[in-house]
């Protein structure tokens, strides 16, 4: 799953989350917004089961990224509709969020 906000800086901030079992064990995301890096951007158990990190990216980019489990288990997001797969990874495109009228 993802979220898209704004901090409290005025920046969008892209939140990962994951079931607490899928996939099972330490789970980073990974993409190019870190350079690819395992453990950057580790997804930190919450009060609700979940998991979870958040990240801020630039407006208006396409951000490619990938979850890295433990044992070298890779897997994808799933169940965002505006995500899209591009080759191995998954992709989205940042756009401002909308603002309540």
């Amino acid at each position: 799953m993802l979220r898209i906000d704004r901090d409290r800086a005025g920046g969008l901030r892209l939140t990962f989350v994951l079931r607490p079992d899928t996939p099972q064990g330490r789970v980073s995301v990974v993409g190019d917004f870190n350079g690819w890096r395992p453990g950057a951007h580790e997804l930190r158990p919450r009060s609700n089961g979940m998991r979870s990190v958040a990240v801020t990216v630039p407006e208006g980019t396409d951000v490619r990224f990938r979850y890295l489990g433990e044992d070298g288990h890779w897997c994808n997001e799933t169940e965002h509709p505006e995500v899209r797969q591009l080759g191995q990874d998954s992709v989205f495109r940042v756009a401002a969020p909308r603002r309540a009228r």
